[in-house]
């Protein structure tokens, strides 16, 4: 199935609607008889998916990889035209008007992308800079920056991290004062994905002097305004296809109407849309962890060391077999609480959970699976040392361990009162 253009993906959105249950955009998401989330209707949209990852985006991973920036216009402008970028969103904007479980499908298949930064650089795309703009942003905004962004013609970045402030997202300094009818914005942003290439940020800055959780706003902010200084692009240790930049704002004067929903709501929001970062992570590390664990078998299969394959050591043959069963258990967990999800449940303790497995077992696996590469598995020529490198950010990206640790405790009333 060959999506090209607006005609053809807008007819597959209106088929999988027509093949769900009634509801918030006719949800196929299985709960019995199958792998949940695995109906027909996903498997076509995977399906058409991975043909745009192994034609236009994987012949090109080392190239990126090594030039430390995929072109995000072009990627986008693809993944836009075939509907991948606005699964979710209304179809009044682009989008296919799907439930939640079809993007989490996105996210999946975009684990067969041979590296960690493209997967999530889409992700800030699709479902991180932009929940907040779909569900409080005005229409005049949606259209300005919802609708070209789900097209691909926009690249998006999301601007909540300061060099002082990370997963302690009460702490930013970055002020949005108003003056008239602007917004004057002074501060800075760090580790901001696709900085150096983005058209537009969803910023999250202190709009008032009030309480830190009730005095910050989420403002759409075009990134050509004078003001704007885009002052570096980090050198990670891994996702080095995904441009990460270091960036400054000095008296930038953005207009009021460009405030997302209420002011002083920030903080509630933004803390809403983690939620669906988290929960996207957590799916895009699923297919690349199932990937290393058969490479690591076929490669430890035909590697003999004292005169019988490596694979025979039962060691080996254990030891991935408890992570392949760890991968799944994180599958079941990130499906169930999809699934809420879609109903219109809280998940904030469930995609903690998931999030917090997700970073400890993506380390356990990548190393687990190195290890039995041997000297291979050091150089830079083998997938498992890649990802070795990429997946490690996701104990530390979009909330780290810690936090997720300190969120389940708040739910689990474990945490001590300050």
């Amino acid at each position: 199935m060959a999506l090209r253009g607006a005609e053809r993906w807008a007819r597959l959105a209106s088929a999988l609607r027509g093949g769900g249950a009634p509801g918030r955009g006719g949800s196929c998401w299985q709960r019995d008889g199958g792998r949940a989330g695995d109906s027909p209707q996903h498997r076509d949209l995977r399906a058409a998916l991975r043909k745009i990852i192994d034609k236009e985006i994987n012949p090109f991973v080392d190239k990126w990889e090594e030039e430390g920036q995929f072109p995000a216009h072009k990627v986008f402008k693809t993944l836009g035209q075939a509907g991948f970028l606005g699964v979710d969103k209304p179809t009044e904007y682009g989008g296919m008007g799907l439930d939640f479980s079809y993007s989490i499908a996105v996210a999946e298949e975009l684990g067969n992308i041979r590296c960690g930064g493209v997967p999530m650089a889409i992700g800030v795309q699709a479902g991180m800079a932009t929940p907040a703009l779909t569900r409080f942003g005005s229409d005049e905004l949606k259209k300005q920056f919802l609708a070209p962004t789900i097209a691909g013609d926009f690249v998006a970045c999301l601007g909540v991290s300061e060099a002082g402030a990370g997963s302690d997202v009460a702490s930013i300094k970055t002020t949005a004062v108003r003056k008239g009818d602007e917004y004057v914005i002074n501060g800075g942003k760090m580790w901001t994905t696709s900085g150096c290439q983005a058209d537009w940020m969803c910023l999250l800055a202190n709009t008032s002097e009030g309480p830190p959780h009730r005095n910050k706003s989420l403002i759409c902010l075009p990134m050509n305004l004078p003001g704007i200084h885009v002052a570096k692009k980090i050198d990670k240790l891994g996702m080095r296809s995904s441009d990460t930049a270091q960036i400054f704002f000095e008296d930038v004067k953005v207009p009021r109407k460009n405030l997302i929903g209420e002011e002083g709501k920030g903080f509630t929001y933004q803390m809403l849309q983690f939620q669906e970062e988290r929960l996207w992570g957590v799916a895009t590390v699923l297919t690349p962890l199932e990937t290393i664990i058969e490479e690591t078998i076929d490669y430890a299969r035909q590697r003999t060391v004292f005169d019988r394959p490596v694979l025979h050591n039962q060691a080996v043959h254990f030891r991935l077999a408890e992570l392949a069963t760890e991968v799944e258990l994180l599958r079941s967990l990130l499906y169930r609480t999809v699934a809420l999800y879609v109903e219109g449940n809280d998940v904030t303790k469930f995609a903690s959970m998931a999030k917090l497995k997700a970073g400890r077992l993506a380390r356990e696996v990548t190393d687990s699976c190195l290890q039995f590469w041997g000297g291979m598995g050091f150089t830079s020529e083998v997938l498992v040392s890649r990802l070795y490198r990429d997946l490690r950010l996701m104990s530390i990206g979009g909330g780290t361990d810690e936090t997720m640790l300190s969120i389940i405790c708040k739910y689990m009333e474990t945490l001590p009162s300050k």
